[in-house]
């Protein structure tokens, strides 16, 4: 009897993924364990997996179903270094792991509620070794404003969906961020109006 595939297939995992990678290359140690929190369908954690062999990379998503997608991909690709996903919802902590030396959440902050992006940094905070990065990547408003038009459009669609979300103000979790001991947001601007936003625990 065939197995069920329970792999997930995201289309705009496919089309960041490598740019992502080249961001994530200037900031993530050469070897250490990198927490992803947020993993979804786990196609990002399997591509850095294979492109960063020196890291150990430990995926998670609170959904069930998105669990058994990243593990149906890491049992397909076999990798040594990337480990069963873990059950971690950003907004409850404490979390179930001792310790990392990077935390990477893509696409997450605009699709939860703001007590996610609390939880993430407040998780991270506690989880992050001095001086180790969290790495996020997604559509911000600066300054108040959004960066460009479609993420405006973006916004009022996810707003519509869901009053609790919508793309975030990168004041706001600068601010969030040195509340819990980070420093200054480094930001790298990114294809299709998304940042890579860099903060280092302090």
């Amino acid at each position: 009897m065939t197995r069920p595939d329970l792999r997930r297939f995201a289309p705009a995992a496919a089309r960041n993924r490598d740019p992502i990678l080249d961001a994530l290359r200037a900031h993530l140690p050469p070897t250490g364990r990198v927490l992803e929190v947020a993993s979804g369908s786990g196609e990002h954690a399997i591509h850095f997996a294979a492109a960063l062999p020196g890291l150990m990379f430990q995926p998670s998503d609170p959904d069930a179903d998105a669990r058994a997608s990243i593990d149906a991909w890491v049992a397909d690709r076999g990798l040594p270094n990337i480990l069963p996903a873990l059950a971690i919802d950003a907004a409850a902590t404490p979390w179930p792991i001792t310790g990392a030396d990077a935390v990477v959440c893509i696409n997450m902050i605009h699709i939860a509620p703001w007590s996610a992006t609390e939880g993430l940094l407040r998780g991270a905070a506690a989880t992050l070794t001095p001086g180790a990065p969290l790495l996020l990547y997604g559509p911000y408003r600066r300054g108040g404003a959004h960066t460009a038009p479609s993420n405006a459009d973006f916004d009022a669609d996810l707003r519509a969906r869901n009053p609790d979300w919508g793309v975030r103000d990168l004041e706001d979790v600068a601010t969030l961020a040195a509340g819990h001991g980070f420093g200054p947001a480094m930001v790298t601007e990114m294809p299709a109006n998304n940042l890579i936003v860099v903060f280092r625990r302090t």
